[in-house]
């Protein structure tokens, strides 16, 4: 239950506060003095405080409210404190409010007001709440992989990548085909590394084919071998991948470029282990775990007939999608971090920049920004200039947060009575999106 502690030794105001409070489903607790109210915070889960300031017969200085708020903070850092103060105190509360008080409000207060700062509060404290429950978690997740499982010193700060990694690690001994999805350069080889680190087969060879990177003619005799006189400039007989992975793991990057042959080939070995090395009829057979990793729609190629379905559902019996960079944008500043030099620092201005931008090349072009940054920076400190980031990208970036216009924003501000989630739902925004238009807009975010 929502809880708000009330302090004001007047008792018309701590009924009129609990009344307004109680016919909007928050819980009053009330207490007459400061250290009433100091041991009601001890015993009691409460989420916002609202106090007076002056508590004894014929005192107006306002030095109880100060004290009462520093003792608080000092008690419950993080916990919102709304002082209630009459106009001639109102620097008193003011300096306080710079020293950390959620708000204050005159007596008497604006119903309206008061009870929409008060929302806000609220939910600004049970999202503070759910978000430490969840760094809490994430900590305790991320420990526990990295405690027991060789991530290969992967760089990551994000959700995302935290439940890419699980999966990974998790799916790693089952003796099954693995497929790692996502865009160029997300770094799908470096999950393909985890799988095969942490698998029964960590010993044995880990051997990777670009299937992209070769003529369509030579990805057979890569993969599966030729004996001398297969083909054009075959002089002599050569070992396929498969059997240089032998016991081990083969990683097939762009398996979406595998021709029809080399697909049917494919399907052969992961069913039966055998198949012939191109020009013989010998029949070979090895033990081999496929992890495979395609940018490519493979549902789309069977529809359109350049996959064999056959082969898909083979490949897919376990699937790692790895999403792109922009859509982990808290893993962009430590990757950049483990880029640079020890010497090179980045610019606040160079952060935003990097934050700002859309990364369509995702972690293979962040390291290659910041591999041309450390080159042109020199001895100074990397600002967006160094790092040569399509403007355009970034602007593009940066105009789509302000959307929608400023005046819509205030109107269903207004229309919410000033509860900035009431007027996100109405916007069809996230209550973090909705504050992050109003930071760019400058519209104040207190009740």
């Amino acid at each position: 239950m929502r809880t708000v502690l009330i302090i004001d030794d007047q008792s018309a105001v701590r009924d009129a506060l609990s009344l307004l409070l109680s016919l909007h489903d928050i819980r009053p607790l009330t207490a007459t003095m400061p250290d009433e109210g100091l041991a009601l915070l001890a015993r009691e889960r409460v989420d916002v405080v609202i106090a007076d300031m002056n508590f004894s017969a014929d005192t107006t200085s306002g030095e109880e409210g100060v004290a009462l708020f520093h003792a608080i903070r000092a008690r419950h850092p993080d916990l919102p404190v709304i002082l209630l103060t009459g106009w001639s105190h109102l620097e008193t509360a003011v300096q306080l409010v710079k020293a950390g008080a959620a708000d204050y409000m005159s007596k008497p207060w604006d119903d309206a007001k008061l009870l929409a700062t008060v929302e806000n509060l609220l939910e600004l404290s049970e999202n503070a709440r759910v978000a430490e429950t969840a760094r809490v978690s994430r900590r305790r997740r991320r420990a526990a992989l990295e405690r027991d499982y060789d991530l290969r010193g992967i760089v990551f700060a994000s959700d995302e990548m935290l439940r890419v990694l699980e999966l990974a690690c998790q799916v790693a001994r089952a003796e099954v085909p693995v497929v790692i999805t996502g865009p160029n350069g997300a770094g799908k080889e470096r999950v393909a590394e985890i799988v095969h680190a942490n698998s029964a087969i960590r010993d044995k060879p880990l051997v990777t084919v670009n299937c992209g990177a070769l003529p369509s003619e030579l990805i057979e005799a890569e993969l599966f071998g030729a004996e001398a006189g297969a083909f054009t400039g075959a002089t002599r007989a050569r070992e396929g991948r498969f059997e240089a992975a032998d016991g081990g793991t083969l990683f097939l990057d762009e398996i979406g470029n595998l021709p029809a042959a080399g697909q049917m080939k494919l399907l052969r070995v992961l069913e039966s282990g055998e198949f012939e090395r191109l020009g013989s009829t010998r029949t070979r057979k090895v033990k081999v775990r496929v992890i495979s990793a395609t940018n490519a729609d493979l549902p789309r190629m069977i529809h359109d007939g350049k996959f064999r379905e056959d082969l898909f559902y083979r490949l897919n019996t376990i699937e790692i999608a790895l999403p792109p960079l922009s859509d982990r944008p808290d893993d962009i500043l430590p990757l950049a971090e483990r880029f640079l030099d020890d010497d090179a620092v980045l610019s606040d201005e160079a952060r935003d920049a990097l934050l700002d931008y859309p990364w369509p090349g995702n972690v293979r072009e962040l390291k290659n920004t910041i591999d041309r940054a450390k080159l042109l920076c020199g001895r100074d400190e990397i600002t967006s200039k160094h790092l040569g980031l399509s403007a355009t990208a970034i602007s593009a970036a940066a105009r789509s947060l302000d959307d929608p216009p400023r005046d819509v924003i205030e109107e269903a501000l207004r229309k919410a009575g000033g509860v900035i989630s009431r007027a996100a739902r109405s916007l069809g925004l996230s209550r973090q999106a909705l504050y992050r238009r109003m930071q760019r807009f400058g519209i104040p975010t207190e009740g």
